[in-house]
């Protein structure tokens, strides 16, 4: 079959591995210039004038992503390469000079994480006790919860310390939804591949290299080498179902995949209606409008530089505000990159960049005792879906030869790099 593929995110450049080894030839459509979608390479500079490669934002992979992971080698790359393995730590700098918190060994799952939680640093008995009080329920309930809990709702017999160290980062960096809104059954499902899906589940995956090469690259390559193409620059605007095929720009084609962010993709769906039969078009509408109800949340990141600058440790976190948005901060230098590089995450962020960009500067002050000079700040102001409880999300397929993929589109993760590259890789002819 002859497959178009309308965008080059994680997605779609997954779905074009998976047609390509189903033996079909994939065609992918790229809007802009550079593959990967919204975890991308970024050129920038740093304040002495030195090029620098960043991000559009930083990204993490845990060891339970074991799609991503094995794609990963399918295209030729080694991730021990290219991620520093580290065990699950969710750690805060201390006036000490040693990061209190939470820190799994390396242990066997799930004997790490109960490690960790009798050794967490900073914490009484009464946090760990409340902490594997539930985490011993969730795990005999299956991980399994009501569908309208949220993540708070779920959590309300754990004691303030774990609710602020542990759950809130962990909600928000693996949902980008504050726990009061988030989805428990969504965030018990993470937990569980996590903790107990696989050996190192749990493991921090951090990138050594920027994301570009992480995986979009090597997959066009792959992809290429096999006979697809790829065609960046390429704004794809009507699709047209025909009677066995589909006009992709008066381009003919067995089949379409969508790629693209919900947004884009509703777009698309209703400006190509018109061009469908009646069924078709009621099909088209019917995935807009599911789709168009989700809503959307910011992740920024906020790049700053010092002299000589180093942290503890690849990635700490860190006790967010309002006034000092960030949750988490990343070494640079330790991944890779220039020294004194940082890369300060703000998830479901809500203010302006120059706002943002000064509050993380302060809070690198306060917290850090860190004074560092701006680089870039990257705002994703529709960066994931925000995953409530109860949440309606579109299914993959929309009509007969069209089918959607994307974090966006129904599954069981939230939007993640591997809720993207499982819905690309689900993608069958």
């Amino acid at each position: 079959m002859k497959v178009a593929i309308i965008g080059a995110g994680w997605a779609g450049l997954a779905a074009a591995v998976s047609v390509t080894q189903d033996g079909h030839h994939a065609t992918v459509f790229e809007a802009s210039k550079v593959v990967g979608g919204r975890a991308r390479a970024l050129l920038s500079h740093l304040p002495d004038g030195t090029p620098v490669t960043l991000d559009n934002g930083q990204h993490i992979l845990i060891g339970a992503y074991t799609d991503t992971l094995r794609l990963m080698r399918q295209v030729g790359l080694q991730p021990s390469e290219l991620l520093l393995d580290l065990p699950m730590t969710l750690q805060f700098p201390d006036a000490s000079g040693i990061p209190s918190g939470i820190r799994f060994p390396r242990w066997p799952t799930p004997l790490d994480a109960l490690a960790g939680i009798l050794g967490a640093r900073g914490w009484t008995w009464a946090d760990k006790a409340s902490l594997l009080r539930s985490a011993t329920r969730w795990q005999w309930q299956g991980f399994v919860c009501n569908e309208s809990l949220s993540v708070a709702e779920l959590c309300r017999a754990l004691t303030h310390r774990v609710n602020a160290e542990l759950i809130e980062p962990l909600c928000v960096s693996a949902l980008n939804t504050p726990a009061a809104q988030a989805s428990a059954s969504v965030f018990l499902r993470v937990l569980r591949d996590a903790l107990f899906g696989v050996q190192g589940g749990s493991h921090l995956l951090l990138p050594r290299t920027d994301l570009g090469a992480l995986f979009p690259e090597a997959a066009v390559r792959w992809v290429e080498q096999r006979g697809g193409q790829l065609r960046l620059g390429c704004r794809v605007h009507a699709l047209k179902p025909l009677a066995q095929t589909w006009l992709v720009d008066d381009e003919p084609f067995d089949a379409v995949v969508l790629a693209t962010s919900a947004e884009n993709a509703t777009q698309a769906l209703i400006r190509s209606a018109p061009l469908a039969t009646n069924n078709v078009a009621t099909q088209m509408h019917s995935w807009a409008h599911i789709a168009s109800a989700l809503r959307f949340e910011a992740i920024a990141t906020v790049y700053a530089w010092g002299t000589g600058v180093t942290l503890p440790q690849p990635m700490l976190a860190l006790r967010s505000t309002m006034a000092h948005p960030a949750q988490f901060v990343f070494d640079r230098g330790q991944l890779g990159g220039p020294a004194g590089l940082l890369a300060f995450v703000v998830s479901a962020s809500q203010n302006d960049r120059a706002t943002l960009q000064a509050q993380v500067l302060q809070q690198a002050q306060n917290q850090l005792q860190l004074d560092l000079q701006p680089v870039q700040t990257v705002v994703e102001k529709r960066a994931t879906f925000a995953c409530t409880p109860q949440l309606n999300r579109p299914p993959a397929q929309i009509a007969p030869g069209l089918t959607a993929c994307g974090d966006y589109v129904a599954g069981p993760y939230p939007a993640t790099l591997e809720g993207a590259v499982r819905s690309g890789l689900a993608v069958k002819f």
